[in-house]
């Protein structure tokens, strides 16, 4: 009888890389966050990848899967398909090193991150945009490769680039014991896997009991539909909110990994890490991307296990563009049940408007959104109108005088098809 040994990543090649990376790239600070230990009735600690110069962990993979690249394959040029973070980390590596580099990108890809990664990779760093998900570009990328000759730096799935991500463990680790912590709880973000299967492999060598938790979109969670599988497969449906970490299906190494040492795995709603996102910025000034703020949006899930605990957050990355925050203000408003938008029809009289906010608005409500076009021979009219709430529990009544108002109003909440359209 034969068996099959699964290729998983191990704490040597680690620890190889962690040699490789320590006069390379940054050893970020194992932060403590006195707001969020308060909020959450625990000790919390930020590691802060977000302040590595690519502002984001990918650094460390895509920096160690080059360095172990042959001379000669590195000298005709590396390539990378990515949604920005791991793009920037080969851009920035192929300007130090000085190779070229062809950065493949989603054309969804915020306009910040495609903006960083010229700056990063200058003359040496060649930038093309490719379908709309990142699968897309990675097979346009690896097309790109076998006809020109050129290296793949794999995003995730490759144990060099899994093993760069994990001497940030090693970092953690070396300054927990400083600060004579027993980290009880590991939170880190999962995209490919990639980040979680470095950590991972490096918390459970020197840290077995603690826990470590990969948290993933809930609109992409591509490791756990894996993990009830069986195997990696293909999501049918991707959200890309959260840009670094919409994944269509996660790398048979990262999940052989992940199965080995990763705990439990998490799913966080989009809205809820968008809620995290302006919290942790008006709070502690700390810009998080929507993948960065992953981990912390996390406590939030599990804060009735954390009382007394010492739990440690990798914020993976800063890279936020600014001009997404009305987004993301919109899915937190949304998330807490404030923002609501309906198609309500509405008497074409005069006095209509004003009879809808004295007899359905609760007192303290606003309209956000009114959107009408009156309609010729026609006694009623449709209107588009966006409600924030001043309370959440209010919603229940307002809809009762809503659908005395207009008994086929529509919800758009209940319509997304709708929804996209109209708002």
């Amino acid at each position: 009888m034969t068996t099959t040994t699964k290729t998983v990543l191990t704490e040597e090649e680690v620890q190889k890389a962690y040699e490789v990376l320590k006069p390379v790239v940054e050893h970020t600070p194992l932060q403590h966050s006195e707001y969020l230990s308060q909020k959450y009735n625990c000790q919390v600690y930020l590691k802060r990848e977000d302040l590595q110069a690519v502002r984001s962990f990918k650094i460390r993979g895509a920096y160690y899967a080059i360095s172990q690249t042959p001379e000669d394959a590195r000298k005709r040029g590396v390539v990378c398909a990515s949604a920005g973070n791991h793009a920037q980390g080969v851009a920035w590596t192929s300007a130090k090193m000085d190779i070229p580099s062809t950065i493949f990108m989603p054309t969804t890809t915020p306009q910040q991150k495609v903006d960083q990664v010229k700056f990063f990779g200058g003359k040496n760093a060649t930038i093309k945009l490719t379908g709309d998900t990142f699968d897309e570009a990675n097979a346009a990328a690896n097309e790109f490769c076998e006809e020109n000759n050129q290296t793949f730096i794999a995003p995730f799935n490759d144990l060099h680039t899994m093993a760069g991500q994990g001497t940030l463990a090693v970092e953690v680790f070396k300054d927990a014991e400083e600060k004579n912590l027993d980290v009880d709880y590991l939170f880190a973000a999962v995209g490919g896997g990639g980040l979680i299967s470095g950590v991972s492999t490096h918390t459970k060598f020197v840290s077995p009991d603690t826990t470590v938790v990969g948290v993933e979109p809930s609109g992409a969670s591509s490791m756990a539909k894996a993990f009830s599988l069986g195997h990696p497969v293909n999501l049918e449906k991707v959200d890309t909110f959260v840009d670094g970490a919409a994944v269509r299906k996660v790398g048979q190494l990262t999940y052989n990994t992940c199965q080995e040492y990763v705990d439990r795995l998490v799913q966080v709603p989009e809205g809820l890490d968008s809620k995290t996102i302006l919290d942790v910025y008006s709070k502690m000034a700390l810009v998080a991307e929507p993948a960065g703020a992953l981990s912390i949006a996390a406590l939030e899930v599990y804060k009735d296990q954390l009382a007394g605990k010492t739990v440690v957050c990798v914020v993976s990355g800063g890279n936020n563009d600014i001009n997404r925050m009305q987004e993301i203000e919109e899915k937190s408003l949304i998330y807490q049940g404030l923002q609501h938008y309906f198609v309500v029809s509405f008497a074409q009289r005069a006095g209509a408007l004003r009879e809808f906010v004295n007899v359905v608005l609760n007192p303290d409500d606003d309209i956000t959104k009114f959107e009408y076009t009156k309609k010729v021979n026609s006694s009623e009219g449709p209107v588009l109108v966006g409600v924030r709430l001043g309370d959440a529990g209010n919603l229940n009544s307002l809809l009762e005088r809503l659908r005395d108002f207009d008994p086929d109003y529509i919800n758009l909440q209940d319509n997304q098809a709708l929804y996209r359209m109209m708002v």
